[in-house]
């Protein structure tokens, strides 16, 4: 008796759940339009005639990309240059984070051993060092860029300190939610027998999390050469200000050359995070 009606319905509806689905995609369409029409989204631009011509032309000066010896060196140049921002904000950047770390990161806090709750000047200042990482995230890095360009004028300094203010409160935000979802028997033994807080960082958490660890700082650095050449735009050094130059005298051959070798470094970004955790795995 009860077995009929089940295999008709399962007959009539070969995927029980398709109620949910059409409800889901219903509730997102009813979401999701009115932000459509308040970001005046108009797709069907890109499809007009004089777009695609202009769009045409634009491409054809693009080829061929610029090869001569003196630009290659140039260019050289300033690929290195926006390598080196990248790494430097990084660097500076982990300088902050790994503190943050540490101060944040309730596995590693002594006094919750003992009733498990944290005390609470501890917790004050856990939560003084979680709102300025918030504050260091919430500001993009142009922003800082554009900041630090008024203030210390134009070149690559500017852009590596907004690589470090901004990448800072990321990662000590990752790095501390990483540690608290790894196993965390080592940390809690080390600690209740008289450990330091950082010795339980290096011998407990980082052995438990250190490939997602790497891994994430690989890509936060692919994401700071991606930042720094954008940051060019606004006078931080780098491709970035070279190929606004480029743009501005209309010289589509350069800035082919340029968005080839930025293909290429974040490719070499993803070839060297791969490498470590190869090695780390």
């Amino acid at each position: 008796m009860h077995n009929v009606p089940a295999v008709a319905y399962s007959e009539r509806h070969p995927d029980p759940a398709w109620r949910g689905r059409v409800t889901l995609t219903v509730l997102a369409l009813i979401v999701l339009w009115p932000m459509v029409v308040t970001s005046e989204f108009h797709p069907s631009i890109l499809f007009d005639w004089q777009s695609l011509s202009a769009t045409g032309r634009f491409l054809a000066d693009f080829l061929p990309p610029a090869h001569s010896p003196e630009f290659l060196m140039l260019l050289l140049r300033e690929t290195w240059q926006t390598v080196a921002i990248a790494t430097a904000g990084l660097a500076l950047a982990l300088l902050g984070a790994i503190p943050a770390t540490l101060i944040v990161t309730e596995r590693l806090s002594v006094s919750r051993l003992g009733t498990g709750r944290i005390a609470l000047l501890p917790r004050l200042v856990r939560q003084a060092v979680r709102w300025l990482l918030i504050l260091l995230r919430s500001v993009p890095e142009l922003v800082w860029a554009l900041l630090f360009v008024r203030i210390i004028g134009l070149g690559p300094t500017a852009g590596v300190l907004a690589i470090a203010l901004t990448y800072a409160g990321m990662l000590g935000k990752v790095y501390a939610e990483i540690l608290e979802s790894s196993e965390h028997h080592a940390t809690d033994t080390l600690l209740a027998n008289g450990s330091g807080r950082l010795a339980a960082l290096f011998y407990g958490a980082l052995p438990e999390a250190t490939s997602e660890l790497v891994s994430y700082t690989m890509y936060r650095w692919e994401c700071a050469i991606r930042g720094s050449v954008v940051m060019g735009f606004v006078g931080a050094g780098g491709l970035g200000q070279r190929m606004d130059e480029s743009m501005k005298m209309l010289a589509g051959g350069e800035v082919c050359s340029m968005l080839i070798v930025f293909v290429l470094l974040v490719a070499l970004a993803d070839v060297v995070s791969k490498m470590l955790r190869r090695k780390l795995g």
